[in-house]
């Protein structure tokens, strides 16, 4: 007489199954395996270590392999800007055109693939960090805004304004997409996920939305302007003032603008503002986009807790507390003391980036947890019913449950923690400055002209690069 398995068995044999597909998923993931169980923040620290430093010119190459991983869009993000901080332009256009390919491939996909189905299964699993990386969408409207300075800083104004006007196009479907997915999402939280979203809105403070940035808009305006389309640049710089409403350098471009364009607000800006600074016969402008430290990484927080008997764990990315706003710049060199403002906390952006995520990762987890207990307890019913005395399976799938449950700390690390501007008329002439206590570096102004000095700060080391307009 054949065989009848029970459902019991079935049910056995199913999660069995599973637990060896997460297990043969690991072992394909190639570069996510790492963020299993490595956080991506200790990989990276090295590298933010070394760009601590004047260090190695081609400290960007280590990623190479690792573009062709399930993380490739991170890695590609990570590797264009470590190029870009160390001034290769060139390479770095070639890595963000790849992560821009990722984007539009994950756009492009109508019907989930295989691969992203198996790894969504395995992360019911093992954990989130075995989806391919995706990105929020803060971090692909700033691949945009900082393709647009490489193609500027190349020479290439029109390639320059075609990935601002993306970053704008971007930021508008980033706010529809985000109002569109709320619905979905309310059903999704709870007390504990509730309380956290209310503690990362605190520590995010007048930022309320991740995919709305002053910096991107302010150098689509700043481009817009150089290139004489001075109506599109107030357009740009007035949703940059609506964001950063505080910045005295926005201020003064809108007074300016609306008074050399005749705008009905000119009036109402002078009033608010007082009235446009000119540059006198003979002067240049400067203008200076100040980059101050890294991103923040997220943290994890797990709670322990039992089901069917056995112990499970969850965790999910946060950020620590405690924000501390970075320091306003002070460029020595100009004159007086030229003080940098706030324009965009780009720290502030990926915490409203992970509160508005909070809620679907929740539901992740739900799943995961419910799938982990349930495998746990058809172990411990099979050992149960082979009168097994030391019940190994179980301990063993225990084990397996906390070692894999770790929370997704993926992100662009070598983004700025916050980007400031600066702007000033100077007389003709070459300037020797620096960015307090940095080295000294050499600019130039010209009659008419504009200076494009961009200062990226990184722990001990400060670059300059310049441009004149």
């Amino acid at each position: 007489m054949p065989h009848q398995s029970s459902p019991h068995n079935r049910v056995s044999s199913r999660y069995r199954a599973a637990f060896a597909g997460a297990l043969l998923s690991l072992t394909l993931s190639g570069c996510a395996f790492n963020s299993v169980f490595i956080s991506y923040p200790s990989q990276l620290a090295p590298v933010k270590a070394e760009l601590g430093r004047q260090g190695d010119a081609a400290l960007y190459r280590q990623f190479d392999d690792a573009i062709t991983g399930q993380d490739g869009l991170l890695y590609a993000q990570e590797a264009g800007r470590i190029a870009q901080i160390t001034g290769n332009f060139e390479a770095s256009k070639a890595y963000y055109r790849q992560a821009v390919d990722a984007y539009q491939k994950f756009d492009e996909q109508a019907v989930i693939s295989a691969s992203d189905l198996g790894a969504t299964a395995s992360s019911l699993f093992i954990n989130d960090n075995v989806i391919p990386y995706r990105g929020p969408g803060y971090e692909r409207i700033m691949l945009h805004q900082y393709q647009a300075l490489n193609y500027l800083f190349s020479r290439d104004s029109q390639g320059a304004l075609v990935e601002v006007r993306r970053s704008n196009e971007l930021q508008q479907s980033e706010q529809a997409r985000y109002q569109k997915s709320q619905a979905s999402v309310q059903a999704m939280a709870n007390g504990t996920i509730d309380a956290e979203v209310n503690r990362l809105g605190q520590a995010a403070g007048t930022t309320t939305s991740s995919f709305l940035n002053a910096y991107s808009y302010y150098t689509t305006g700043l481009l817009h302007e150089l290139l004489g389309e001075e109506n599109d640049a107030f357009i740009d710089y007035r949703k940059a003032a609506q964001i950063s409403p505080d910045n005295p350098y926005l201020q003064q471009d809108l007074v300016r603008l609306a008074k050399k364009l005749a705008m009905p607000q000119y009036e109402e800006f002078k009033r608010r503002w007082g009235d446009a600074k000119l540059a006198k016969a003979g002067q240049g402008q400067v203008v200076i986009l100040l980059e101050r430290g890294f991103v923040p990484e997220k943290q994890s927080f797990t709670v322990p807790f039992r089901i069917h008997g056995n112990w499970q764990t969850a965790s999910l990315a946060t950020y620590a507390p405690g924000r501390v706003s970075a320091p306003q710049g002070e460029i020595v060199g100009l004159g007086t003391v030229l003080q940098t403002a706030p324009l965009a906390n780009i720290d502030a952006l990926a915490i409203t980036a992970l509160k508005e995520e909070l809620p679907s990762a929740l539901f992740r987890q739900a799943a995961r947890i419910y799938a982990k207990a349930e495998m746990a307890r058809s172990v411990r019913s099979e050992s149960k019913r082979r009168n097994d005395e030391f019940d190994a399976g179980a301990i063993a799938m225990q084990i397996f449950n906390v070692v894999t449950e770790q929370a997704d700390r993926r992100s662009w690390l070598t983004l700025p923690k916050q980007a400031q501007l600066g702007r000033r008329y100077l007389d003709a002439g070459q300037y020797q400055i620096r960015l307090g206590q940095s080295q000294t570096q050499a600019i130039d102004v010209q009659s008419d002209k504009t200076t494009l000095i961009w200062i990226i700060e990184t722990g001990n080391f400060t670059r300059f690069y310049s441009i004149i307009i």
